[in-house]
Order: C-alpha cells, then structure tokens, then sequence
C-alpha cells in the first residue's frame, strides 16, 4: 500500500485559492520550518530562499495565508505577532516570561473547564485560545543561580 504523500506548499496555496509565487511558496516554507517566527525572522527567511522581498509583501502574504488557514497568527500579551505552521487543531502555547521563547502545548484531555465558556453571549464558539505564562528551563535555570 502506497502512503497518501503531503500536498507541495504550491498545490496547498492552489488548494487556497491563492497565487502561487516564489516568495509565498518560500515564506510557507520558512514559517513551517521555524518555531513561532514573528515577522522579522520570517522576511530573513524568505530572503534567504528567493532574494530580496519588501517587508510589505511579508505582511501581505502573511495576512493572506493567514486568512486561507494555511498558517496560524498568535499574539502573545507584550510581545509581536508571531506565525506557525500547526493548523487544523485547537492548541495552545506557553510563553517565557524572561525570553519570549513560545512552544505548544497540546489541549488538556478529560476535564478542561476553561475551554468552556460560561456565557457564549450567542457566539457560536469555534476555538479557545489558551496562553500559558513562565519561565522556561533556561531562564529558571538562570534565575535560580
């Protein structure tokens, strides 16, 4: 039995219903090869694979993917819009408190009382966004000695 091979970035950003370009297949590529990339790592990024690209493009494609489901948006409290490539299910991240470094956090199996909303004052509730706060093993190493 052959396994089901994974859609090209270009056949998922057809699949999106989105032009396929040079910068967009490689800003794809950066933002699922890195680990929560705010805006600046991933234009370095794109740079890297294709060239000189405006931060403007970056924004635009961000948005756009962003948009189609193809990449996921978060924003930490005091910290810069970051992006990832885990999409499709309803995760969580941690945050250093010291560092800013974010990693996810698979959603709590059994009981989870916070993903349920105690009054959807009529929304239709489709997702709960859950930011853990700390430190991470190398700040609470550092803060400890």
């Amino acid at each position: 039995m052959i396994a089901p091979r994974n859609p090209t970035p270009a056949e998922e950003l057809r699949g999106a219903g989105l032009r396929v370009t040079a910068a967009r297949v490689a800003l794809l590529e950066t933002v699922r090869s890195g680990d929560h990339l705010d805006v600046e790592a991933i234009a370095s990024g794109v740079r890297d694979r294709v060239g000189h690209v405006s931060l403007q493009a970056v924004y635009e494609a961000l948005h756009a993917l962003t948009a189609a489901g193809l990449v996921r948006r978060i924003e930490p409290a005091g910290s810069p819009a970051r992006f990832e490539g885990r999409v499709g299910d309803n995760h969580h991240h941690v945050v250093c408190r010291s560092c800013g470094v974010v990693a996810d956090v698979d959603c709590a199996v059994g009981e989870t009382p916070c993903l349920t909303a105690s009054d959807t004052h009529g929304f239709t509730i489709d997702e709960a966004d859950v930011i853990y706060w700390g430190l991470c093993p190398g700040c609470s190493t550092a803060r400890a000695s």
